[in-house]
């Protein structure tokens, strides 16, 4: 906000400074003309002088010359010279403009006043509702989801604060439903804990009591022996339950299903990487493809590629990273391929897991959810996705329906 009116009287200061400079030279200039006249009448007294005579067209600034009885016929400028005894009085022009003058400078005033009137316009209008809003995603990246958001009339923040608002709502409601789910899986394991220790508690009876040789009669052997079974089954079920509880989606998969040009989507993509890996040196190539509408949720779509070709970049030897398009039974196929592939092909069917990292992942960040996201959106738009290896080069194929 400082900065915008330091720079807000930068420009205005700079603007008078010209406008004084433009009039200095202004005035300049029409005192340069007054003194031109002067030229005129000596060269006229010199040509009257020489030929007793003149011409009015090698004149620009004299009016007319006049002697005898019109000597002093009227008041407009003149100046009397003598010639041979004679006298002329000669009627001249400055070329003194000074409407051009005043109109000049009534244009710089009114665009000086729209120059104030603009810089105020964006001061209430942008830079102070901005600086109201400035501090709030720095507040939700701590966590304090109770910072005030004042609601902005301007069109040019309406959106934004409206956006942020929807951002705060967003990070509130996964956090309970994080809560929400924590708490249940807690109490699941407390059960589930509980429920583990009855059979436990007699499988340890029995065993202790045919270690020591309490049961000396066979069938009373047998009979320890199959509880002990029975209660190691019931462990076992136990224990499937809590890996069933761990193996549960840990994410909330939303689609809005509708329809979207394949152009659109193309061009969000090509938007957002072009420029980046044309600055990494990578050669991004999008192929040509024939327009069609896809059945899909356009912004889930969008991020699955952004997911693949945020892979790419990671994982690849950043030479080449292209998209090609084909088509087969009412299906768009869009394959993200990418040139230096170490992930070994006994790998593929694996990386579609949660949380799964090639062996070429060791020194590369991540967490192993970028494919795995892609296939369930990919799903829940009733599409499919897969992948392969050939030639060096890894590709991801999406299986997008045709609307």
């Amino acid at each position: 906000m400082r900065t915008f009116k330091v720079l807000s009287i930068s420009v205005l200061t700079i603007f008078i400074i010209l406008v004084i400079a433009l009039n200095v030279v202004m005035i300049k200039q029409q005192n340069h003309t007054d003194g031109q006249y002067r030229v005129e009448v000596k060269r006229l007294a010199d040509e009257i002088e020489e030929t007793g005579s003149y011409n009015p067209a090698n004149y620009s600034f004299i009016k007319g010359v006049y002697t005898g009885d019109d000597l002093y016929k009227n008041d407009a400028t003149y100046v009397i010279i003598e010639v041979k005894e004679t006298l002329y009085r000669v009627e001249y022009t400055t070329g003194n403009n000074n409407v051009l003058f005043i109109l000049v400078n009534c244009i710089l005033g009114v665009m000086f006043l729209l120059m104030c009137s603009v810089l105020v316009y964006i001061w209430h209008n942008i830079i102070r509702p901005f600086g109201s809003v400035k501090d709030v995603p720095l507040q939700l990246a701590k966590g304090n989801l109770a910072v005030p958001i004042l609601e902005q009339k301007s069109r040019f923040l309406g959106n934004f604060t409206w956006g942020v608002n929807l951002l705060r709502e967003k990070i509130e409601e996964d956090r309970q439903k994080e809560f929400a789910m924590q708490r249940d899986k807690k109490l699941l394991l407390m059960s589930l804990s509980h429920d583990i220790k009855t059979p436990l508690s007699a499988i340890k009876l029995n065993a202790k009591a045919l270690a020591k040789g309490i049961y000396k009669d066979e069938d009373r052997c047998r009979i320890a022996a199959e509880s002990i079974n029975t209660r190691a089954d019931e462990i076992e079920h136990f224990v499937s339950e809590i890996s069933k509880a761990s193996s549960e989606d840990f994410m909330n998969f939303e689609v809005n299903q509708g329809e979207a040009f394949l152009s659109q989507i193309i061009t969000k993509v090509q938007a957002r990487y072009k420029l980046q890996l044309e600055g990494t040196g990578t050669e991004f190539t999008i192929h040509k493809y024939d327009e069609c509408i896809l059945s899909c949720d356009a912004d889930r779509l969008v991020e699955c590629l952004q997911n693949l070709i945020e892979n790419a970049i990671k994982y690849s030897d950043g030479k080449r990273i292209e998209i090609n398009f084909d088509k087969m039974d009412g299906c768009e196929l869009i394959t993200v391929t990418n040139s230096g592939c170490t992930l070994e092909k006994e790998e593929v069917p694996q990386i579609f897991s949660s949380f799964y990292r090639g062996k070429n992942a060791d020194k590369i960040s991540g967490n192993g959810l970028g494919l795995f996201i892609c296939k369930k959106l990919i799903s829940l738009m009733g599409g499919e996705v897969y992948a392969e290896i050939k030639d060096g080069c890894f590709s991801v194929t999406l299986v997008v329906k045709q609307a």
